[in-house]
């Protein structure tokens, strides 16, 4: 809400970044991100990542203008994180299972966090995934590659839907 800590990160490995600091409001609306968007260069890019504010309340209710809505569900926090946030999870096109490395140590249970998620994002894919291992990044990669696949002109035509 208030530091660069995580803009300054992706910084230091090269990215281009775009720190929207939203006070004590608690979620990114449309006019932040629009804001923001004029200080890239947009034709360099290959992909914008929209970050929202860090919590699953408030940011369910905001349409940015992303082409594809992700949301990150740590196995830290728990299988139960669908059911306590219903609206988040029902607008996801996609759900990251992240921290997947430490599903053991946090007593995770990955059975009853999939029919949690067919309850409540049921049209939504799931990916199960572990930056520190690398487990899932390939999938999770072909995904946004796929997605940034159909949004890119034709060779001979129009943008495809």
């Amino acid at each position: 809400l208030a530091t660069e800590n995580d803009a300054e990160r992706l910084r230091q490995a090269g990215l281009p970044v775009v720190q929207i600091t939203t006070g004590t409001v608690c979620h990114l609306e449309a006019e932040m991100v629009a804001r923001a968007m004029q200080h890239l260069e947009l034709d360099s890019l290959d992909l914008l990542i929209i970050e929202n504010v860090g919590n699953l309340v408030c940011p369910a209710a905001y349409d940015l203008g992303e082409n594809l809505r992700v949301v990150l569900m740590s196995v830290t926090e728990g299988e139960d994180k669908p059911l306590k946030y219903p609206t988040m999870f029902h607008s996801a096109d996609v759900v990251l299972v992240t921290k997947t490395d430490l599903a053991g140590a946090a007593g995770f249970d990955r059975e009853r966090a999939m029919a949690n998620l067919a309850r409540v994002a049921h049209h939504a894919r799931i990916l199960e995934v572990s930056a520190r291992a690398g487990d899932g990044m390939g999938a999770w990669i072909e995904l946004l590659t796929a997605e940034r696949r159909k949004l890119l002109p034709a060779e001979d035509g129009p943008a495809r839907a």
